[in-house]
C-alpha cells in the first residue's frame, strides 16, 4: 500500500474552503426546508400548489446543473463556484421577500435563483472534491458531503427554535443569506484556479472536446457509468424526496405540529450527518457496493414505517433509517465515477455528468410528488421512493473496483494544484 501524502497548507485550506461552503449551503437549504410549512400558510396553497412553487428550484436547479460542467472545463471551478454562490445569496432575499410580502410569484423566483446557484456551485464542488481525494489520497467525498448534512442539522435546528417562537420567515432567510455571503467570500479566495479546467487540458479527454451537449453526452457511452447514474439517480432522489417534504408529510401525513414536523426533519438530517462522516471506514473495509446496497435496503426499510406505520411515534424513529441509508449514496458514486484506475481519461467530465444525474432526481424528482399526492396523499406518495430505492439496491454491483481503491492508488498530476 502507498503512503498516503501529507497535506500541504495550501491542500489544506483548499479542503477547509469546500468543507466550510458545503456547511454553508446545508444551513441555507434547511433553513428553508424547516420553514416550508409556514411559507406554505403564508401563501395559502395547496399542496399541489406549493409542489408548483417548488419547482422553482428545480427549474433553476437544473439550469445550474447542466451548465456547470461545461463552465467547469473552460473555467475552472472557482470562477463558477463564486458565480453560484451569488446567486445563491440573492435567491435567498428574494425568498426572504416573498414569503415576508406573502407572493407566491417571489417565492417561486427566489427558489428558481437559489436553485441555480446550488446547481452551479455543487457540481464545481463534487469535481473539486473529487480532485482533493485524487491529491490526498483518500476519500473526501463523503465528509465534503457530510459537511452539508450537518450544515442542514444547524438550519433545522434553527428552523425550529425560529418556528415555535413564531419568528418571521423573511427576516430568519435574509440573516442566512448574509452568512452565507460571508463564507462564499472566504471560500472563493481559497480554493485555487483551474481545477477542472486543468483537468480537460492535460487529459485530452471527452472535456477537451469543449462543454457541448455532444461531449457531455459522449461520457455516457461507458455501460458502468449508466448504472452507476441509475444508482445515484434513486439515491439522491431518497434524499430529495426528504428534504423537500419530510415536514409536510409529518404535518400532513401523521398529524404533527409544525415544530414537530421540523424536528423530524432534524433527526433526518442527523442520521445523514452520522452516516456521512461515520462511512469512511465502511467503505475501506466492505467497499463501494456493499456499502451502498446496504444503504439502499436501510433506507427503504424507514420510508416504509413511515409510509405505512399508522404510529406518528414510530415514523418519526424511523427517518434515522431514511437518513442513515440515503446518507452515502450520492457521495460514493460520484467518487466511483472519477473511474481512477480504470484508464478514464477525463474523471471531471464522469462527476459531473453523474452529478447531472443525481442532481436532476435531487431537485426534479421530489417536487413531482407534490402533483401525485394531491391524489393519493403524500404518505402513498413516497412508494415511489420505495421502488427506486429497491431498483439501485439491484445494480449496486456497478460500483464494485475492479482494480485496487483508486483513491490510495492514484494520487492527483501536479496540475490539480494550480
Amino acid at each position: 500500500m502507498k503512503v498516503m501524502p501529507d497535506m500541504d497548507a495550501r491542500t489544506r485550506r483548499w479542503r477547509a474552503a469546500l468543507f466550510l461552503f458545503m456547511l454553508a449551503t446545508g444551513v441555507s437549504m434547511a433553513s428553508w426546508v424547516a420553514r416550508t410549512p409556514a411559507v406554505r400558510d403564508a401563501l395559502d396553497v395547496s399542496t399541489g400548489s406549493m409542489g408548483l412553487v417548488l419547482f422553482g428550484l428545480s427549474i433553476g436547479s437544473m439550469a445550474g446543473v447542466l451548465v456547470s460542467g461545461g463552465l467547469v472545463r473552460k473555467r475552472g471551478g472557482r470562477p463558477v463556484i463564486a458565480a453560484g454562490a451569488g446567486l445563491l445569496v440573492a435567491g435567498l432575499l428574494v425568498i426572504a421577500g416573498g414569503a415576508a410580502l406573502e407572493v407566491s410569484g417571489g417565492v417561486f423566483g427566489g427558489l428558481a435563483l437559489f436553485g441555480a446557484g446550488m446547481g452551479l456551485a455543487e457540481v464545481a464542488f463534487n469535481i473539486e472534491g473529487a480532485a482533493v481525494e485524487r491529491t490526498l489520497g483518500r476519500p473526501v467525498l463523503p465528509v465534503l458531503h457530510g459537511c452539508f448534512s450537518l450544515g442542514t442539522v444547524v438550519g433545522a435546528l434553527l428552523g425550529m427554535g425560529l418556528t415555535a417562537v413564531r419568528f418571521p420567515v423573511g427576516w430568519h432567510l435574509a440573516a442566512v443569506a448574509v452568512a452565507v455571503a460571508a463564507a462564499a467570500v472566504w471560500t472563493v479566495r481559497a480554493v485555487p484556479a483551474g481545477t477542472g479546467r486543468e483537468d480537460a487540458a492535460s487529459g485530452g479527454g471527452v472535456a477537451a472536446g469543449g462543454g457541448g451537449l455532444r461531449a457531455q453526452l459522449a461520457v455516457w457511452s461507458d455501460r458502468r457509468l449508466v448504472l452507476i447514474g441509475l444508482i445515484v439517480l434513486a439515491m439522491a432522489f431518497a434524499e430529495g424526496s426528504a428534504n423537500d417534504w419530510l415536514p409536510l408529510l409529518m404535518v400532513d401525513g401523521h398529524g404533527t405540529s409544525a415544530t414537530a414536523g421540523s424536528l423530524t426533519f432534524m433527526l433526518f438530517a442527523v442520521a445523514m450527518t452520522t452516516g456521512r462522516f461515520a462511512g469512511g471506514p465502511l467503505l475501506v473495509r466492505y467497499g463501494p457496493a456493499a456499502v451502498v446496497r446496504a444503504s439502499a435496503l436501510v433506507a427503504a426499510v424507514g420510508v416504509a414505517l413511515v409510509v405505512f406505520s399508522s404510529s406518528a411515534l414510530l415514523a418519526g424513529a424511523a427517518v434515522v433509517l431514511w437518513g442513515l441509508g440515503a446518507s452515502l449514496g450520492f457521495p460514493v458514486t460520484v467518487s466511483a465515477a472519477a473511474g481512477e484506475g480504470e484508464g478514464v481519461r477525463d474523471a471531471s467530465a464522469r462527476v459531473a455528468a453523474v452529478s447531472t444525474a443525481g442532481y436532476a432526481a435531487f431537485l426534479v424528482g421530489p417536487p413531482s410528488l407534490g402533483f401525485l399526492a394531491d391524489h393519493v396523499g403524500l404518505r402513498a406518495a413516497m412508494i415511489v421512493v420505495l421502488v427506486l430505492l429497491g431498483g439501485a439496491a439491484l445494480i449496486t454491483g456497478a460500483l464494485r473496483r475492479r482494480t485496487a481503491p483508486p483513491v490510495a492508488e492514484v494520487p492527483s498530476p501536479q496540475s490539480d494544484l494550480v
